[in-house]
């Protein structure tokens, strides 16, 4: 008898743990922060079983807490906003180079790390244009058409925008930079702060809420918070997206900067096959659709079309992005961050 009982309770262990070994999981760490993406990462789980369990912080947080675990951490996929930090994580050694076809013959080139003997270290999945939002009354869309005239004293005391050292205003400023060269742009850079309304503050957002208030007559956002706006059925977000226009800038020479969300599998992943299979995901057309239908950005799939119409109204449709590769601007941020100590952009 106790025989018995030993044996059915080795029986259920073994079934137990078998059932444990057959759960898959996916652990995501995220600086993608929109109560949006439920639906994107629920249908993953939907179509492949693999259930996901995130983490969710900035991207500074993000790459701290990946420094602080080392090997132990539990981490599968990263996800990051911007090609600064895409480029830092990159370079701190923290993603795990992958081969796939699928992620190679989807995503240009442009958009992606570049590829090595072991394989592609991060993916671009979406974009957000950098545009200039000014005022409709007071000033001229030929005055804000390209963003040296950010820089242009006829513009003096109207300009609004966040930090110099956020993310996205590094990725803008080291696209400048490598446009016009490191002297010009921090010539720029220095006609930028001295055209400033007040000094940087808040998020893109509230620069856009500037221009509506008549703190400033010029402000500087990616293209998402816009759409939000455009996209509310609330009628102070309509009051201001009445008095405001939108610029895509350098539309005659060499396009509008876009910034971009992407990631890679984790350096020390324990469950490397999900992370791929993932990655995979968020290029496939339903995975693109979202993220243009979803959360207002562009796909990075060029067969994938948007049908936003935030999106269509801000750009007519179309417009001229320009073509340097992410990981170049990445690669500019230190330089950057020097300009900006030097003229004394905050």
């Amino acid at each position: 008898m106790l025989k018995k009982l030993v044996l059915s309770a080795s029986l259920a262990l073994i079934a137990a743990s078998g059932a444990v070994a057959q759960e898959q999981v996916l652990n995501l760490y995220s600086a993608r922060h929109y109560s949006t993406d439920e639906t994107l990462y629920s249908n993953f789980t939907r179509i492949t079983g693999i259930k996901i369990n995130r983490v969710e912080a900035d991207d500074a947080g993000i790459l701290a807490r990946l420094k602080a675990e080392g090997s132990a951490s539990p981490a599968d996929v990263i996800l990051l906003v911007d090609a600064a930090r895409l480029y830092k994580a990159d370079v701190d050694g923290l993603f795990m180079p992958v081969k796939s076809k699928v992620l190679e013959s989807s995503i240009p080139a442009q958009y992606r790390a570049p590829a090595t003997a072991a394989g592609t270290s991060w993916f671009g999945y979406s974009t957000r244009g950098r545009v200039v939002v000014y005022d409709k009354l007071r000033v001229k869309r030929e005055d804000v058409d390209t963003y040296e005239e950010l820089a242009d004293a006829k513009n003096k005391g109207k300009l609004c925008i966040r930090s110099g050292s956020h993310p996205y205003n590094l990725s803008l400023f080291g696209a400048v930079s490598e446009h016009l060269g490191a002297a010009k742009a921090e010539e720029w850079l220095k006609g930028v702060v001295a055209n400033l309304a007040r000094a940087p503050k808040g998020g893109d957002t509230d620069q856009i809420k500037g221009v509506a208030s008549g703190e400033c007559q010029i402000a500087v956002t990616n293209t998402y918070y816009m759409a939000r706006l455009l996209r509310s059925n609330s009628a102070d977000d309509k009051a201001i997206t009445d008095k405001v226009s939108v610029v895509f800038p350098n539309q005659a020479s060499w396009g509008t900067h876009l910034n971009i969300s992407g990631g890679g599998v984790a350096k020390n992943a324990k469950n490397s096959a999900n992370a791929v299979k993932f990655l995979e995901y968020l290029a496939s057309p339903l995975a693109q659709e979202y993220f243009a239908n979803g959360n207002n950005e562009w796909p990075t799939v060029p067969s994938v079309k948007v049908a936003n119409p935030a999106l269509q109204a801000m750009s007519g449709g179309s417009f001229k992005s320009e073509t340097i590769p992410v990981s170049v601007i990445g690669s500019n941020q230190t330089k950057v961050q020097q300009m900006l100590d030097r003229v004394g952009f905050k």
